[in-house]
């Protein structure tokens, strides 16, 4: 039974999890609020915070999950990718852990591991299956033929769908995470009451940058009109550009189960917590007779939980690394 600690700091949360045979024992998250004032990841402030944080997390989840260090067979960590600075404090504590326990050290690619995610707990999708995958950087359609054998069918041609997200959020004004507020004030809009463009992509792939300059633009046209036109219709503003946005996303992937014949389809990434997402998902799925897998809210953010059972199957492989290994800020699906 192999207890494995894993680490995440591939952007701005310091996460630690344990691992025991596959369930997942604790899953620490110790957020940045430093961020906030500059409306959006600061990479120098982050790697610092990762050196304040990371300590005082794996001690809280050894002790959440009552489990001694000496009882760790391995760690596991993000390689990448992520932001440099971020993941050399994640994968030096790694090492440095395995170094003195003398246990095994293994690598875990972070989008990979948001797909595995689906893999903690008890209701889980079997092999193959579609997994659109969405952050605040990824925007991926990847094809699942074993936890390990990956293949991305269709990604963002520019900018990522969080991202559009982030960029809508700053040109209504609002306080950085926006993505969490848009989605709040979603929740009280007409979706129907504004109409944004769909880009016109082939195939699989996806485009945001067209869509965030119709947005930019629909602002500054209607406060040129009414200067208080955001205040006044906050809630059908988001509402509108998040059911574009989602749109865009389940029309690709609903093309990519008929054209994959694939009747299991998942949410991951952190806009996965999104609500109408999730709904648009189990919407989709419930009218073709598909099977639809979302993670629970505390997985679908960056955690260290994914990266422990990305881990966990790595160990049962002995797919391990030594200690020449390095952060890599763009890594290889």
């Amino acid at each position: 039974m192999p207890v494995i600690l894993a680490i995440e700091s591939s952007c701005d949360d310091t996460s630690a999890s344990i691992c025991a045979d596959g369930v997942i024992l604790s899953n620490i998250i110790a957020n940045q609020a430093i961020h906030q004032a500059y409306g959006g990841v600061v990479p120098e402030l982050a790697s610092r915070a990762h050196q304040q944080n990371i300590v005082p997390a794996v001690q809280q989840a050894l002790y959440t999950a009552k489990v001694n260090k000496n009882d760790i067979d391995a760690v596991a960590f993000t390689r990448g990718p992520g932001l440099l600075g971020s993941l050399l404090v994640g994968v030096s504590f790694a090492k440095a852990f395995a170094l003195a326990n003398k246990i095994h050290l293994i690598d875990v690619n972070h989008m990979q591991a948001h797909v595995l995610a689906h893999f903690i707990g008890d209701y889980k999708p079997s092999f193959p299956f579609l997994c659109l995958t969405v952050s605040g950087g990824h925007t991926q359609i990847v094809l699942v033929k074993d936890y390990f054998d990956m293949e991305v069918i269709g990604q963002t041609l520019d900018d990522a769908a969080g991202e559009a997200m982030d960029k809508t959020s700053k040109i209504l004004g609002l306080p950085y995470p926006g993505g969490p507020l848009i989605d709040k004030y979603a929740r009280l809009g007409n979706p129907d009451t504004y109409s944004f463009p769909e880009p016109q992509i082939p195939g699989l792939d996806f485009s945001f940058s067209g869509l965030k300059t119709a947005i930019l633009y629909f602002i500054r046209d209607n406060v040129a009109l009414n200067p208080e036109f955001i205040q006044q219709n906050i809630n059908d503003i988001c509402a509108s550009v998040e059911k574009r946005i989602y749109t865009i996303l389940l029309n690709k992937l609903y093309k990519a189960a008929v054209e994959y014949n694939i009747k299991q389809l998942a949410l991951a990434g952190g806009v996965s917590a999104n609500t109408g997402l999730r709904q648009g998902l189990l919407a989709l799925c419930e009218k073709n007779g598909w099977e639809s897998f979302i993670p629970k809210m505390e997985y679908c953010t960056d955690n260290a939980a994914m990266i422990a059972i990305a881990g966990y199957h790595k160990y049962l492989k002995a797919d391990f690394v030594g200690q020449e290994v390095a952060p890599m800020a763009r890594m290889p699906f």
